[in-house]
């Protein structure tokens, strides 16, 4: 589900020439499927080659950039109204500027909230059964047993029990696992979550799991919160996964608790610097599988972005609420109301 919310009183602006600007790898179909509802609107298809040059002159923008934008000289412009951005993420334009300007902001938190899962599984169940190991042997032709660990009756933490969280959580619950989360919003519980914490009680909830996983968002409070404090909060033995944001974990700290044998392993999707650079160290750890921020990669991804950006689409030219509509101070949307 996804939280809707009254859309703030957005200002008259001129039907001529409008336009709407894409940043992500749209077809003729997309193109085609997103004219359908705005015959007054102009669709531009800049991807990232040409965001730069068309983004100043966007009514509405649909995208996510992965080149550095003008972000300060779009507000200026003060042309542009609403921002969809095509990932759950926000950090490629939550700038200081964009949060103080009166532009709507809208995310795809959410959409891909069953792929970010089965990756999440991947990474967390190839870590418990050692398949970096195995995956050596195999090239070795050894056919060696090997320890291997239980995802079953596991506690497992999730920071962030947002849409993608949610799902997990739900996943995880079959497995027999008691799961603990914190969240910014710690309202409407879930009855497979044992603990719904604050976002302030991470340090209580480190010491009593064997997995954490990360799933929070990028903001000037989540930055850097894994850091070799929290770390050795942890106990020995656990294991971390990050299918969120690398900065939110300091890479570092990270390092000296895998090569010191307090953290067993790490599946991770994301890093500080992507691509990873080479020269890390990440990279030289027997027990830590990487992946290169593919975790909300899907067949359908471009169809079930396009579809939510449609339906938003109709709901912002008919004057509706919007889906997912992000409070720009906090960087993420508020939760879904308590159902009724």
């Amino acid at each position: 589900m996804y939280s809707m919310r009254t859309t703030p009183s957005l200002p008259a602006v001129p039907t001529a020439k409008r336009r709407i600007v894409l940043c992500y790898p749209v077809e003729a179909k997309h193109l085609e499927q997103i004219a359908s509802l705005a015959a007054d609107f102009v669709i531009v298809d800049a991807g990232q080659e040409r965001i730069v040059q068309e983004l100043p002159s966007a009514d509405i923008f649909c995208g996510h950039t992965k080149v550095p934008v003008p972000w300060d000289e779009v507000v200026r412009q003060g042309r542009l109204r609403w921002i969809q951005s095509s990932a759950a993420g926000l950090d490629h334009c939550l700038v200081p500027s964009v949060v103080q300007s009166d532009i709507t902001i809208t995310s795809a938190s959410g959409v891909l909230a069953n792929q970010v899962a089965d990756h999440t599984m991947a990474l967390l169940t190839g870590v418990l059964r050692s398949l970096p190991a195995f995956f050596r042997a195999q090239q070795k032709r050894e056919f060696i047993r090997r320890p291997t660990r239980d995802l079953h009756r596991a506690r497992i933490g999730i920071i962030g029990l947002g849409r993608n969280g949610r799902r997990l959580a739900e996943i995880l619950s079959a497995f027999q696992t008691t799961i603990l989360a914190t969240d910014w919003f710690p309202v409407n519980k879930p009855a497979h979550v044992a603990e719904l914490l604050p976002a302030d009680a991470v340090d209580e909830m480190l010491p009593r799991i064997d997995i954490l996983i990360l799933a929070a968002p990028l903001t000037e409070h989540t930055r850097g919160m894994i850091n070799s404090r929290r770390l050795a909060l942890l106990p020995p033995g656990a294991v971390l996964i990050n299918v969120a944001r690398g900065s939110l974990v300091v890479e570092n700290d990270l390092v000296s608790a895998l090569e010191s044998g307090h953290l067993a392993g790490a599946g991770l999707d994301v890093t500080d610097v992507e691509p990873l650079p080479p020269e890390s160290r990440l990279w030289d750890q027997p027990h830590v599988i990487i992946t290169p921020h593919v975790g909300g990669q899907a067949a359908t991804r471009i169809d079930d972005i396009t579809n939510f950006f449609c339906g938003n689409l109709s709901r912002y030219l008919a004057g509706r609420p919007l889906c997912n509509l992000v409070d720009k101070r906090l960087g993420f949307p508020l939760p879904d109301p308590p159902m009724s």
